[in-house]
């Protein structure tokens, strides 16, 4: 079976009108139900990230900014991200998810997991908030793979449409987390270039796959083949975690690269081969963009009923 972390507390990250708005997930579950795809996952119950364990990935200073605006009472961590009253305790909660999705794959409870959460994490820097982010889910379950499970080689692999440049930032000059992000570019939020590659003990171990806009689902599917094989033969990963954005549907009003629904299938189907030719199948995925609703709930389902089928 598949891990499915959800909660309703994730609506209460309240954005407006903002485009990452609890719109994007509200009927999602809902969804799934009707396709009969939740009734085969396992939902497990799960707690919030621990002030202590938020140091992985964030500087203290910063996690007290985010504390002090939520209790009194809201307001914008920077010009793109939003912080609500509740907006600390639901960043928490997102980020225990996908820290507890590493700890059931990695002690063998289920061979994969998807983490249907927000707010999304990968532009957040270790000291700021940054595009719609405010912790970095996906960076902070890497940390702990590697700081609580004693892992040596953890690959996440990005396919959002925006680099995820807070990610990049995180393990820049860490040899333990590698990172491939294939990504629309040049495009927000700047970063992302082929000769971003990591320093120092870290050299090596980011490969960013640029792709402009206009190119073919045939060719974006080819490059993203070719990058997944490739980064996960050289880092041999003992655990692949999954930054999945959705907006490169062609429905997306904020990105877009052509994709369909179906072609998420594909995708993951790639990252799966990865993970069951170097780490025993174990993956965990992590939501990150995807701003039309009905698209994104759509490829979500796909997605989710591929790792069915290798769960």
């Amino acid at each position: 079976m598949t891990l499915f972390y959800y909660s309703p507390q994730f609506l209460h990250h309240e954005t407006g009108n903002h485009v990452e708005s609890a719109n994007r997930i509200r009927h999602i579950p809902d969804h799934l139900e009707k396709l009969g795809l939740l009734p085969r996952c396992t939902r497990p119950e799960w707690k919030p990230l621990s002030r202590a364990r938020l140091n992985y990935a964030h500087t203290p200073r910063y996690v007290d900014e985010v504390w002090a605006t939520a209790k009194s009472g809201g307001g914008d961590l920077d010009p793109d991200t939003v912080c609500s009253p509740a907006s600390y305790d639901v960043a928490l909660l997102a980020a225990g998810a996908a820290c507890d999705a590493v700890g059931r794959v990695l002690q063998g409870e289920d061979r994969n997991a998807f983490c249907l959460v927000r707010p999304p994490g990968h532009h957040a820097l270790r000291d700021r908030a940054m595009g719609f982010c405010i912790f970095n889910n996906v960076a902070l379950a890497a940390a702990s793979a590697v700081w609580e499970y004693d892992l040596e080689r953890v690959l996440i692999i990005d396919w959002d449409i925006h680099h995820g440049n807070g990610t990049q930032a995180i393990f820049w000059q860490d040899p333990k987390v590698a990172l491939l992000s294939v990504h629309r570019y040049p495009f927000y939020p700047g970063t992302g270039s082929e000769d971003e590659q990591g320093e120092g003990d870290g050299a090596g171990t980011i490969m960013n796959v640029p792709v402009e806009f206009g190119i073919s689902r045939e060719e974006y599917v080819s490059i993203f083949r070719e990058a997944v094989a490739k980064m996960a033969d050289r880092i041999r990963p003992q655990l692949i975690l999954l930054s999945a954005g959705f907006d490169t549907h062609r429905l997306d009003p904020l990105g877009g690269l052509g994709l369909e629904t179906e072609d998420f299938g594909t995708l993951t189907d790639i990252v799966l081969e990865a993970a069951d030719k170097h780490c025993d199948a174990k993956l965990v995925g992590v939501l990150e963009g995807g701003y039309n609703p009905e698209a994104l709930a759509d490829s979500v389902a796909v997605h989710l009923e591929h790792l069915l089928a290798a769960g």
